[in-house]
Parts: C-alpha cells; sequence; structure tokens
C-alpha cells in the first residue's frame, strides 16, 4: 500500500468513526447496570445532568462539571462516587478530578474539548521540564486533570473523548502558540492508583493519556485515533511513573504510540524521579513518522526495567527507539521486547543519541546519558527498509546490546547499509539479515527477559456497576 492511500484509509476511517458519534437526541438515555471493571466500587453515584449540563455538543458545560466533582467530593470520602456521562455530546473545558472517584463514560457519550482557549487555565510547567515542550513558557492544563489524588478512575463502556484538535494544530503549525503550550486530553500527575480504560480518545490537541510522577497505573483497552500528520499526538506517555501496566490498547498516532518519559535535561535530573516497572503488552500500533514504544528522549530521570510484548506494529517508522542527546544525562536500561510483530517498517532497531531538543540554555554538556542492558528477542518483520539504525556516543557507547531470534524480511527497495552501527556493543544470535560487526554472532543465546511480574500486574480488578 502507498503512503497516499494508507493516509485515506486512516483519515477515511477516523471520518466514519465521528460520524458514529452520539447524537443530542439520545442525551438523556441514561442507561443503568453497565457493569465494569475497576480498581474500587463506589457507594455513590451521580448522573451530569443532575448539575445543569445539556449533551447538545454546542452548549458549554465546564460550569457543570466543575460544579458536579466539587459537590461530589465529599461523598468520595465516604466509599466513593462515580460520575456518569450519558448519550450526548458534552461540550467542554477544562476540569480537575478527586479521589476515591471514578469517571465514567457512556457508549454513545462524547466529551467534546472546548477550543475556546479560556476554558483552559494557564498553569506552570512541570518541574521535571522547566517549560512546555511547544514553547518556553507556560501551559494550558489539560482537558482532564488530577493532581495529588488517590484511587482514580476514568472509565466506560467503549464512551468517547474527542479532543477536537484541528483547531490546535493549525494554529501551533502558523507559529500562534510562541508562548505557551497546547493541552492534552488527560493529565493525572503526583497521584497513585490511576486506572484509565475501556474509552476512545480522538484527535487529542497534543499528547493524548500523560500520567506523570505517579505511581500504580494501568491504563487498559484504550483506543486512541489521531490523523498520521498530527503534531505530537503520543498515544500514552508514562513519566517518571513507578509500577505501570499498559495492556490492550489500539493506537493511530502521528507522533510515537506510547513514549516512555523522565523530565528533560538539567530540570529532569534535579527531580530524579525515573520510569521504572513498566509493563506493556497487547500493544497495536500504527504510526508511519514515529515509533511503536519509545525510549525518551526526555529520560533524564532514568528508565529502567521496562517489559514489552506480543506487540503488533503496522506501517510504523520504527519498533523501539531510543533517543537522547547530550546533555540529558539518566540512563536508559534494563529493557526487555519480545514477541514483536511488524510489517511494513522503515526500520525495526532505531536508537540515537543525537535527539538535541532542549529547554532553555543551561543544560550540562557533560550529562552523558547510560543506555545499557537493551534485550529484543523472538521477533519477525516484514516489508523493511533498514533493520537498524544504532548511534552511540563516540566517547560514551551504548553498550549491553542483546538481539535473539529475529527475522527480519526485507522491502523490495531496501537501504544499501542494512545494518547502520556506530559507538554500540553487544551480542545477537540466530538473526536475519546479519548483524553488524558490532553485534557479532554468539553462541545459541535467547536474550533475557524476566520470569517475575511487577506488582501492577497482580492486581485484581473489581466488578462494578455504573
Amino acid at each position: 500500500m502507498t503512503r497516499t492511500s494508507f493516509v485515506i484509509v486512516v483519515v477515511l476511517a477516523i471520518s466514519s468513526f465521528q460520524m458514529m458519534e452520539s447524537s443530542p437526541d439520545v442525551a438523556n438515555n441514561v442507561k443503568s447496570n453497565i457493569q465494569y471493571d475497576a480498581i474500587n466500587c463506589r457507594k455513590h453515584s451521580a448522573v451530569i445532568t443532575e448539575f445543569g449540563a445539556v449533551g447538545d455538543g454546542k452548549t458549554s458545560n465546564t460550569k457543570a462539571f466543575k460544579e458536579a466533582i466539587t459537590k461530589l467530593a465529599p461523598k468520595a470520602a465516604d466509599g466513593g462516587v462515580q460520575l456518569i456521562v450519558p448519550p450526548g455530546k458534552w461540550l467542554t473545558g477544562s476540569f480537575n478530578l478527586t479521589s476515591h472517584f471514578t469517571l465514567f463514560i457512556q457508549k454513545d457519550a462524547t466529551i467534546l474539548a472546548s477550543q475556546d482557549e479560556s476554558e483552559y487555565p494557564v498553569v506552570a510547567p512541570l518541574p521535571s521540564y522547566g517549560q512546555g515542550r511547544d514553547a518556553a513558557g507556560p501551559t494550558f492544563a489539560s482537558l482532564i486533570s488530577g493532581t495529588n489524588l488517590t484511587d482514580v478512575v476514568i472509565t466506560g463502556n467503549n464512551g468517547t473523548i474527542n479532543g477536537q484538535g484541528k483547531y490546535w494544530w493549525v494554529k501551533y503549525r502558523s507559529g500562534g502558540f510562541k508562548n505557551i503550550t497546547r493541552p492534552y486530553t488527560l493529565e493525572i500527575m503526583f497521584s497513585k492508583d490511576v486506572q484509565i480504560s475501556n474509552i476512545t480518545i480522538i484527535d487529542s490537541p497534543a499528547w493524548n493519556i500523560h500520567p506523570v510522577y505517579c505511581s500504580n497505573v494501568i491504563v487498559k483497552g484504550v483506543t486512541v485515533l489521531a490523523p498520521i500528520d498530527s503534531p505530537n499526538t503520543d498515544g500514552i506517555n508514562p513519566d517518571s511513573c513507578t509500577n505501570t501496566l499498559i495492556e490492550d490498547c489500539f493506537v493511530v498516532s502521528g507522533d510515537d504510540c506510547i513514549a516512555v518519559k523522565s523530565g528533560w535535561d538539567q530540570f529532569g535530573i534535579k527531580v530524579a524521579m525515573p520510569t521504572q516497572q513498566l509493563t506493556i503488552r497487547r500493544l497495536t500500533c500504527i504510526s508511519p513518522d514515529s515509533a511503536g514504544i519509545a525510549l525518551g528522549s526526555e529520560m533524564s530521570g532514568g528508565i529502567k526495567d521496562v517489559r514489552m510484548e506480543d506487540i503488533t506494529l503496522l506501517q510504523t517508522q520504527s519498533a523501539i527507539r531510543i533517543k537522547t542527546a547530550v546533555g540529558r544525562g539518566g540512563y536508559v536500561k534494563d529493557i526487555f521486547a519480545r514477541r514483536f510483530t511488524m510489517k511494513t517498517m522503515k526500520y525495526v532497531f532505531w536508537m540515537s543519541g543525537a535527539y538535541n531538543q532542549h529547554p532553555a540554555s543551561g543544560f550540562d554538556p557533560k550529562a552523558m546519558p547510560e543506555i545499557t542492558n537493551i534485550n529484543y528477542r523472538d521477533m519477525t518483520a516484514d516489508n523493511v527498509t533498514q533493520p537498524a539504525r544504532l548511534d552511540g556516543f563516540t566517547n560514551d557507547p551504548f553498550t549491553k546490546i542483546c538481539m535473539s531470534n529475529i527475522n527480519i524480511a526485507l522491502a523490495a527497495e531496501p537501504k544499501k547499509l542494512l545494518w547502520n552501527c556506530t559507538a554500540i556493543s553487544g551480542v545477537s544470535s540466530k538473526v536475519t539479515p546479519k548483524p553488524c560487526s558490532l553485534l557479532p554472532e554468539n553462541a545459541p543465546v535467547d536474550c533475557a527477559f524476566p520470569v517475575d511480574k511487577i506488582p501492577i500486574e497482580s492486581v485484581v480488578l473489581n466488578k462494578c456497576s455504573a
């Protein structure tokens, strides 16, 4: 399939999805006794219409969402509370969640993000970034946010959040955001026991799901859809998080389907909160210009103990991309990946030490990142232009790279240099086509993959109803 026809297919698919969204005539059809799985069930329940919300896709419901959460917060301490969003189109700007709280988005319900900038408060940049990602300044608050929360669930039976990103993409590309960063769709900060599941997010202004400085996070059964040329619409970005499970997700994106992060240059080094104990499994990704799973480039707090398995990548630029730069500091280590199936890829493996995007001046050019103990095994790929591009630092090579049992079938017109390797070291076993000399064939070996589980994998969800 050509790139042009592929773009048409994806755009038509997203357009068809939008046409199937809910209509106002079902706005008051609140379905009851819907069963769902959650980390905790709730004693109390309310519907957004009880707070004056109108699901016509035109009336702003920002005040209704804020009032609902404010009034329900006292009940959250008494067995928890859930706020149900019924079928309809519920236009809203930014609002904040509370603890012991479930936001339940029903089938045929759409939370429709406002395109009115005044509906998004301006907030300070994250401490581990020092500035927004779009510009050297503050950021717009995300559509749905939460800070210092315990036990928060965003779920549904495939309800939708529509970020209405086109307005933000056009203005961003025209240079309209000179001193501020676009809002994300979901951003939960400094929180623990977080669940995001069984919803669809389309057309986010920028990043879709961003748990940051969190622990005990589950992202499960989520669909993310954005045009493949949309700017910075990363699917799921765990950032300085510990004990996170991402599973059974489908992402079509203009950027990385999953991007693992932990802060930017001197700011990330100072905060020093790594992303660790992360499992990613059963992901399906389409991203022609970015990675299936990226590690970095903002990795200055460190990234370690990441397990990836049973991944399907289609028409995606690279499978796993490690991105870093001089001045990042930090580390990417103890990375394990297995059972990847890939079709139509520019690269399978990509590591780069030249991702030279930096925040405001002040990064330390002597802060060199450590990239070590990277393990890839049991993978197949078809229609690949170049199996690997692996570029470490001349004076600080990427080390202990292991690849085993990997079969890569080349495209009709592959790169002449199949394995482009500099400043790396490691081993390979049963890899086709033959790797570069810096990854010499070893005696038959399987690269490492942990046999234990991270703690979040043992969590059993409760059967709840909305």
